[in-house]
């Protein structure tokens, strides 16, 4: 009778571990995608593009030239003031002369120059102005899209091209209310896609104080019209990931990746 019990209890305890192993080989882990905070660069005024030193996809580094807005316009307007300054300039000598022998007045001094300093001022204005029709990387990073090609016209503050820093991509993925005291910022998670490397992880930074109960992208039917919150983090490997690729994410380090079937 003794046996027959031992046995009964031995075959439950395997069937609760059989149970126990099976649901930790088939958890899904929270499903999520990859995002980044694109940086923009963009010409101050309207112009024509051109030259593209650069294609999607090419790296670049700080202070890289990466295009060309037409500078005819800006070009014209310095020579003008320039001109203006050469006038200012000759009108302070003469006054300035005028003074020191007595025949000039103080008035007239003061205001050759007065403008002369706005003369140099708009020549300064003019030069800076025919500078930045030169785009210049601002951040180091990835040609991620370009959106005005040579000879195309561009309005002022709209973008020519957009980079992504390595630094600057995240993945943003979406918690049941219940786990949300399981995490904290400065966590790590593990992070597994399609063909990925097995070693992938990520530290969150953000953690949502709002719920939601339809998250802007899903990937998966049974987080749908449950209470969750928006996580986002950074991978410890940018370079292994790809904008909008899918993702699962695994609170535990060490939790089984699911089987496929």
């Amino acid at each position: 009778m003794t046996s027959s019990r031992t046995m009964t209890l031995l075959t439950a305890l395997a069937l609760v571990a059989a149970l126990a192993g099976c649901k930790e080989r088939r958890d899904p882990g929270f499903q999520g995608w990859v995002e980044a905070d694109m940086i923009f660069v963009s010409p101050d005024e309207s112009g024509r593009v051109t030259k593209l030193n650069v294609r999607e996809g090419d790296v670049v580094k700080v202070g890289d030239p990466v295009y060309s807005v037409d500078d005819d316009l800006q070009q014209a307007d310095l020579n003008q003031n320039n001109a203006t300054l050469a006038n200012a300039q000759q009108a302070y000598d003469r006054a300035a002369s005028l003074s020191k022998t007595g025949s000039g007045t103080q008035a007239t001094l003061d205001s050759a120059v007065s403008a002369l300093r706005v003369a140099e001022a708009r020549v300064n204005t003019s030069q800076t102005r025919l500078t930045r029709r030169r785009g210049f990387a601002p951040v180091g990073g990835t040609i991620q899209q370009i959106y005005f090609r040579e000879g195309e016209m561009v309005a002022a503050q709209r973008p020519v091209l957009s980079i992504m820093p390595p630094g600057n991509m995240k993945l943003r993925f979406f918690v049941p209310e219940a786990e949300l005291p399981k995490l904290a910022i400065g966590d790590e998670v593990k992070v597994t896609c399609d063909n990925c490397a097995a070693d992938l992880t990520a530290k969150i930074y953000f953690i949502s104080t709002t719920a939601e109960y339809t998250p802007p992208v899903i990937y998966s039917l049974d987080e749908r019209n449950k209470l969750v919150y928006l996580i986002q983090a950074r991978p410890s490997r940018p370079d292994a990931l790809r904008v909008g690729q899918p993702i699962s994410v695994f609170f535990n380090a060490r939790t089984p990746v699911a089987e496929k079937r």
